[in-house]
């Protein structure tokens, strides 16, 4: 586990998107900054459970705006896939002008308590298979009594 803490003011997608498909002037320095403040670092094996920690200076800014453009950049600078993310938290405090900061924190989860497909699989084919010996134990109870 580790805790990252950047100095500096969390972009809102509001400000990081030109109309619908084409990343903002705001967006590709912020990115470029954020790649330089990112420390070099291995995060943990998927799954993953992320923390965000946004310090605000305006009480309007709603909390979860940073949300996707910073996890886009957290990407690119570990090489992980979002979908990998099986749990987020995000705290937004109010702080001072000039304060502003992100606070970013990795866990890897079980995913065995995330409803993981491969694992529901292995269960229903066992299940399958027990259904199938009670259905050949119940037929042949059945055959048993007719001959009796």
């Amino acid at each position: 586990m580790f805790d990252i803490r950047l100095d500096i003011k969390p972009l809102s997608v509001n400000r990081a998107w030109q109309g619908k498909r084409f990343k903002s002037k705001d967006y590709d320095a912020y990115e470029r900054t954020m790649l330089l403040l990112l420390p070099k670092l291995e995060i943990p094996e998927p799954p993953y459970r992320l923390f965000y920690e946004f310090g605000f200076s305006n009480k309007q800014s709603d909390y979860d705006n940073p949300c996707k453009p910073i996890g886009d950049i957290l990407q690119k600078k570990y090489g992980f896939n979002d979908k990998e993310i099986y749990e987020a938290h995000i705290r937004k405090r109010i702080v001072k002008k000039g304060q502003e900061y992100i606070r970013i924190r990795f866990e890897h989860i079980d995913i065995e308590d995330y409803g993981n497909k491969k694992d529901k699989r292995k269960r229903t084919v066992k299940q399958a298979q027990a259904e199938r010996k009670t259905e050949a134990i119940d037929a042949s109870s059945r055959v048993s009594r007719k001959r009796a």
